[in-house]
Formats: structure tokens, C-alpha cells, sequence
């Protein structure tokens, strides 16, 4: 079924400008600053400020209210899920749910927590999988693939069903989690760029990639209706993290 709530297109505020200026500027920096003067810890330093980035417009949103205790434990829920349903595909590599609940949180909740939601799930998950110059890239993509399912249905461009959320999870996986997780793949194996050798990246990637794609719209078609009604229950009875 369906959901029935009501979109309202809106203007950017100041909170989606702000994290939209960390994505394109803030966190790329970051990740170059600690490539190029870090060595081979430079990983530790990025994924720390990359969390602290997220955290910034979220708590900036609750700045004529404290926040509430249940609107941190919705997120901490929704990204311990997305960290064990990644555990739970340990063994299928790329078959992953976790850009799907990235997605459907960005949708229920807004650009601010899909972004937030994304990237500490590839954080905390990557103490299972092992943390590694790869760590602040993948929170990067989750991040960014959230944030931009929030911002696309504020703005009435992406839908609560489950063809718009397929449509939207297929792309996403395979142009930007992929296009940048094979670009970052190739900065650790030379530090010489190459047209040849990027081509050949993403060439090798390619069915890792569509199975990635692949699995984002199979968890989205199977689980995303009843995920969001769920979800919109819980937030129109507690009233959690309205968009303004």
C-alpha cells in the first residue's frame, strides 16, 4: 500500500544548504587533506570528522527546541539495522540492504538524517568488515545517496512507492556509490591518474556493481512499503523530526 502523506515541495533551508556545502566541499577536502599529509592512518582522522560533519546541521535543526530522546534513538535504530543487515550479507558479496534503509530514512525523516544515517552506518559497520582507508568513502556515498533520497521527495521528484524508490535506489547505487567507491579503489592501488587505468577500474567493477544495484532495488521493492508505513506511524504518533 501506498503511503498517503501529503508531500510538500520546499525551498532549500539553511540546513540543506549547509549540508550540501559539507558534501561538496567540507568532506571532499577532508578526505584529500588526509591522503595527502596523513600517510596510511590519514582513514582515522576522515571518518571522525566526516561524523562530526553529519552531526552538524541535525543538531543545528533543534535549535529552538532540545531534541528529543526518541528522535535520537529512531536514528541510532534505523542505523543499527542498516549495520546488521550489512552483517547479515556477509557471505553474498555486494547483495547488501544497507543503501535501502539509507534510502527509506532519507524519505521518512528528512535529507539531514539520511545523510547522518548513511554515514555512520559505514562507520560503525566497518568495525565488523575492518576500517580502512575505504572507511571514509563508503560513508561519503551512503551519506550522499541518503541525503540526496531526502532532498528529491521534499521537493516532490521522488515518491513513496516502490517503482520511484527502485528507479531512484538502481541509479544511485550504481552511478554514485559505485562511480565513486571504483574512483577512490583506483587512488589506492597508484598514485598516478591514468584515463586507461580508471577506464579499466570501472570495467572490472562492473557486475560487482549491477549486484549492488541489483540488491538495493530487490530490498526496496520487497520491504519498502511496510518499512515507510511503519515509520510514518511512528512518526506522526510522536510527532519525530517534522520537516520544516
Amino acid at each position: 500500500m501506498q503511503s498517503k502523506s501529503p508531500i510538500k515541495k520546499r525551498k532549500l533551508n539553511k540546513y540543506d544548504v549547509l549540508t550540501l556545502l559539507i558534501i561538496v566541499v567540507a568532506i571532499p577536502l577532508t578526505i584529500l587533506f588526509g591522503m595527502t599529509f596523513l600517510s596510511n592512518r590519514q582513514y582515522y582522522f576522515i571518518s571522525l570528522m566526516i561524523i562530526i560533519y553529519t552531526m552538524i546541521p541535525f543538531f543545528m535543526r533543534f535549535e529552538s527546541r532540545k531534541p528529543q530522546a526518541r528522535e535520537l534513538i529512531i536514528i541510532a535504530v534505523l542505523t543499527g539495522i542498516a549495520v546488521a543487515g550489512r552483517a547479515a550479507f556477509y557471505m553474498v558479496p555486494q547483495f547488501k540492504p544497507v543503501i535501502a534503509i539509507v534510502i527509506i530514512t532519507g524519505v521518512c525523516f528528512g535529507a539531514q538524517v539520511g545523510f547522518l544515517t548513511g554515514a555512520m552506518t559505514g562507520f560503525v559497520s566497518n568495525f565488523f568488515f575492518g576500517q580502512g582507508p575505504w572507511t571514509p568513502w563508503q560513508m561519503f556515498c551512503f551519506g550522499i545517496i541518503g541525503f540526496i533520497a531526502g532532498l528529491l521527495f521534499s521537493k516532490g521528484l521522488l515518491k513513496k512507492n516502490r517503482i520511484s524508490l527502485c528507479i531512484y535506489g538502481g541509479l544511485s547505487t550504481f552511478l554514485i556509490y559505485g562511480g565513486l567507491i571504483n574512483l577512490s579503489n583506483l587512488s589506492f592501488f597508484t598514485s598516478e591518474f591514468s584515463w586507461g587505468a580508471l577506464l579499466a577500474t570501472y570495467i572490472s567493477a562492473f557486475w560487482f556493481d549491477m549486484v549492488h544495484s541489483f540488491a538495493t532495488i530487490f530490498f526496496l521493492f520487497i520491504f519498502s512499503m511496510p518499512f515507510i508505513e511503519k515509520l510514518d506511524r511512528i512518526k506522526r504518533k510522536y510527532g519525530l523530526i517534522e520537516h520544516h
